[in-house]
Formats: structure tokens, sequence, C-alpha cells
């Protein structure tokens, strides 16, 4: 259950930016149509309404708009309601009732949102109040804005997103099926019984809403809901995306972490069992030693032999001393659990996400993309059998060896592992390399270096998750030592004194890599090879420098 809502909340951030690129976008075309009304409102022809020849030529006018805009209508109305003059609708009718006219004659701009009579068109109204040389309200130029052609332009392309009026009736939607479907009720706005198209319940996991939903072919069974005002257009949006990919993720994660604990469970098996025959042999040769001992008052020839077994008992002891020597270097693998979740979570996660976008792209039928994917997929792999390979060699007493790393190269397979997680949070990376074809060549192993600045990079977009502005920059500086300064322009560092202690982390509890294990991983591997790292606040923003030594070839042989 943890991981899931780990796995929730990624994917509420990402379809948080779904809706906000949805709502932003329908704001802002019917905001074409908002800035229209309200210049219209000023035109001249609007001022010679009085005659027959000026509603003609006001027709015209508002006809020719009409076309070059691509609304449904536009037309005028006095302060009583009476329609003067129109593009396409008929004058002569009364408009008084309507909640965007009236709003109009109270000086300010009136929206609405209705279903045309007659043609049963979807149309959004900005009316725009006309002031009279004394300063009174003397009208209002109305534009009636096509929710059609709205919507054309993104639908089928996100997860399912619906906007609703004041009365909970879906007006705008990307999936067709849902238009004027209302919200925890079966009767439309005029009190019609409209048949059962869609059924679902709500329940509620670490904070988010889950709906079931039946009876729709194109929705999803479960669905992650969110929903955001839209004060400035009268809707309220709302979107639903699929939960699937989330519990697939956390069956994941819960098979390796099950893995990991009874990886545990056999080591620490093991060591209990080795001590316990350990134990066994150590009172065995206690006894043997006691019984040599009183044997050594019987005779000379005794005390010879006695001293010899002896001899041979403290060969046998020094021989058991070594093998817990290694039984404890096994028990501390038991200490070192989180670390390794740590370092196995972020491919896991890539590899996860390079699969949904090689699925992705294999239904649009781009091949090339796929095959792209699947071999970043291998190269995780690839990474993670090298990780527990590590592991294996720190239980057989083995490290990985030292040997010439190029940083360039390190830096930018950092900046590939976490290309997409910056992308779905929006956060600007700036890395160019240093001029020249040649290499730098630094001092260290390539898997834990790699880790480094992966953890640097995950922490700096952790930090800046809740401020609009978020960006990353990397610099490479060759001076006596190599220093790669990674810097953002988030909050900054708290506690500077305690930012490399184990498990200490700013982030809530909820948060996917909330461990605070990462700064002092990355410690850990840099003083391993003899780097170091030291972070600060800059001008704005924290500041991490990474030092490393110059390869050379004496020093490597």
């Amino acid at each position: 259950m943890y991981g899931y809502r780990q796995a929730l909340d990624s994917l509420a951030k990402r379809s948080a930016a779904d809706l906000a690129l949805a709502s932003d976008r329908v704001s802002t075309q019917l905001q074409i149509y908002q800035e229209l009304a309200v210049i219209m409102a000023d035109h001249p022809v609007l001022e010679q309404l009085d005659t027959a020849a000026g509603r003609t030529a006001a027709h015209q006018v508002l006809r020719g708009v009409a076309d070059k805009t691509s609304a449904l209508d536009v037309f005028y109305a006095q302060a009583s309601g009476e329609v003067l003059a129109a593009a396409e609708g008929v004058t002569g009718t009364n408009i008084s009732e309507a909640g965007y006219f009236r709003r109009a004659m109270q000086g300010a701009l009136g929206i609405g949102a209705d279903v045309l009579t007659g043609t049963g068109r979807r149309a959004y109204f900005y009316a725009a109040p006309s002031f009279s040389p004394q300063g009174e309200v003397a009208g209002a130029l109305v534009v009636v804005a096509d929710v059609e052609d709205v919507e054309q332009t993104w639908r089928g392309s996100l997860p399912a997103v619906f906007f609703t009026n004041d009365r909970g009736e879906v007006f705008i939607s990307n999936r067709p099926e849902l238009l004027f479907w209302h919200q925890g009720q079966e009767e439309t706005a005029n009190g019609t019984l409209r048949r059962k198209e869609l059924n679902y319940e709500v329940s509620t996991i670490g904070g988010y809403e889950i709906w079931a939903l039946s009876g729709s072919a194109y929705l999803p069974d479960r669905a992650l809901h969110l929903s955001v005002g839209l004060p400035v257009i009268g809707l309220n949006g709302q979107i639903l995306v699929d939960v699937a990919p989330a519990r697939r993720l956390a069956l994941l994660q819960a098979a390796a972490l099950g893995a990991l604990c009874l990886a545990f469970g056999a080591f620490l098996f093991l060591t209990m069992e080795r001590r316990r025959t350990l134990a066994e042999a150590n009172a065995v040769l206690e006894s043997r030693v006691e019984t040599r001992t009183r044997a050594l008052q019987s005779t000379n020839s005794q005390l010879r032999r006695e001293v010899s077994e002896r001899q041979d008992a403290e060969a046998a002891l020094k021989k058991a001393q070594e093998e817990l020597v290694q039984a404890g270097k096994l028990s501390a693998l038991g200490q070192m659990s989180a670390g390794i979740s740590h370092e196995l979570n972020q491919p896991l996660m890539a590899i996860q996400q390079f699969a949904e976008n090689g699925d992705a792209f294999l239904q649009r039928g781009q091949i090339d993309r796929v095959g792209e994917n699947l071999s970043r997929i291998a190269g995780m792999s690839a990474r993670m059998a090298r990780i527990i390979k590590n592991l294996r060699a720190f239980s057989r007493n083995e490290n990985e060896p030292m040997a010439r790393v190029d940083l360039v190269q390190v830096i930018n397979t950092a900046v590939e592992l976490t290309a997409s997680r910056l992308e779905t949070d929006a956060v600007m990376l700036s890395w160019t390399p240093p001029e020249g074809d040649d290499p730098i060549y630094a001092w260290g192993g390539e898997v834990r270096l790699t880790q480094v600045f992966v953890n640097l990079i995950n922490n700096a977009a952790d930090a800046m998750l809740g401020q609009d502005k978020r960006a990353i920059s990397i610099t490479l500086e060759a001076g006596t030592r190599l220093a790669v300064v990674v810097s953002d322009i988030g909050p900054g560092i708290k506690e500077p004194e305690k930012m490399f202690d184990p498990f200490y982390s700013t982030k809530v509890v909820s948060s996917s890599e909330g461990m605070g294990l990462g700064l002092s991983i990355s410690y850990g591997l840099l003083q391993s090879f003899g780097g170091n790292i030291h972070g600060r606040n800059g001008r704005r923003g924290a500041v991490f420098t990474v030092e490393l030594d110059h390869w050379n070839e004496s020093a490597a042989t």
C-alpha cells in the first residue's frame, strides 16, 4: 500500500499538469472571444442603430466579424434586452433574462454557457457593456463562441478531461460520451430522465479520490479523479486518469523489497548458524583444554602430548576468529538494505518509464522509437546487474576496481537517466560539456559516480516541486582538481550541518524519494575513491560541488 501511495503521488503530479494544460487551453481559446466582445462594444457603428440604415450597416459589420473569428453569432442588445443588430440571429428577440446580459447591465463582463435552442449546439457567451457618453450602460455587445470549435484542437490528446457548469453538467470534454452527463444524478438540467450511461463509486487512498467506473468502454475501470475551479470562465475542470500503471509499479516495488528481505533473512540465518557452530566448537575446545590440564599432573609424557594438543586448539581458535570477522561483515549487509533499495529504485523507475514510452510508441507505429526505449531498458538492467555485482563482491571481501572514468560521459548518462522525470515535473536543465573533443578523465568508479550525479539532480528537482519556475544548472571546471557544480533555484539548504547525515530529509513523508539517504550515500561513494562533496546556499537555491582527482597513468600503476 505504501508503494501504491507513492505511485499515486507521482501520477497525481502528472495528472495535475495535464489538467492545468487542458484548462489553460480552454481558457485561452475562449479569451479570444472575450477580447473580441470588449473591443467591439465601443465600435462606432453601434451608435447609429436608431435608423434602418444604421442597423443594416451594423449587421454587415457584425457579420464580417463573426465570419473572420468563427463565432457562432455577434449581436448587440439595448438596455431593455431587445436585440437591435446581429450577425446571424434574429433581431427583435429579448435577452433581458439571460444571466450574462444582467451582469453586463451592471457594468461588468458577463459570461454564460448554454445549449442553443433549435440547433442544439453548445455555446459560450461573452457580454461586454457599452456605455453612453454620460457614462451609463446603454447596451451590451454579445459574442457567441462555438464550444465544439474549442474542443477540436485537443480532443483525445489527454486522459479523460471534462468541464462542468454550476449545475454539475458536463459542458466541455475531450470525450464526447461524457457530454451532458450529470455527476451524482441521472436527470438532465431540464428534468427529463436520461439513460444510465456511467456509474461510479468513490473511494479515498492516500488523500486521493479513486473512481471505480462502469458503463463506458472508453474510460478506465479505476481512475484517479482530480478537479480544479476555473472561476474566470465559470466552469470546473476535472480529469480521470487510469491508475493501472501505478498499481503495476507498486507491485514491482513490493516484489523487489520482498527479494531484499528474503536475501537479508538468508544472510542472518547463515550468520546465526555459524555463530552457534563456533560456540559449540569453542565449548568443546575449552573442555579439552581443561581435561588436558588435569592430565599434566599425572606424567611428563602426558604433559608433552597436552602441549601439542593445546597448540592445535589455539590454531583452530584463530581460524574461528577470522570466520567471525567475515560473519560480522555479512551481518552488515542487513544494515545496508535501505541503501541497496535506494540504489535499485531509480533504475526500476526508469525501466517503468521507458516501458510506458515504448508501449505508446508501439501503438503509434513508431518502431524505431520503440527500439530506442528497449535499448535503454537493457542499459538500465545492465546497470542494476552492476549494482548487484558490487553487493556480491562486498560479501566476498571484494571492491569495485578503481579505473579511468570519462567524467563528461558520466554526467551525460546521469542527465539521460533523469530526463524523463525532469520533463514530467517541468524542470529546465542546463548542461553544456566543455569545448573540444578530448575526453576529461577522472579517477573513480563509473557506476558509483553516475549514481552520485543522479542523486544530486533528483534532490534538486524534489526541492523545487512547490514552486512555479524550476531550473537546474551543471558546470564542469577542470583546475587542479576536477569540480562539477550542480545548482538549483529552490529554497536552499535549511540545515547544512545535517545534510550528509543518514535518514535526514526535508521532504514530506509520502514523497517517493523521501528516505533521506541520497546525500549520505553520495558522500560515502565519493570518499571511497578519494573524492569529496560539499554543499552551500548560493544567491538563489542550493549549490553542491563534487571534487575529483585527475586520472593519470602513474597513479593507475
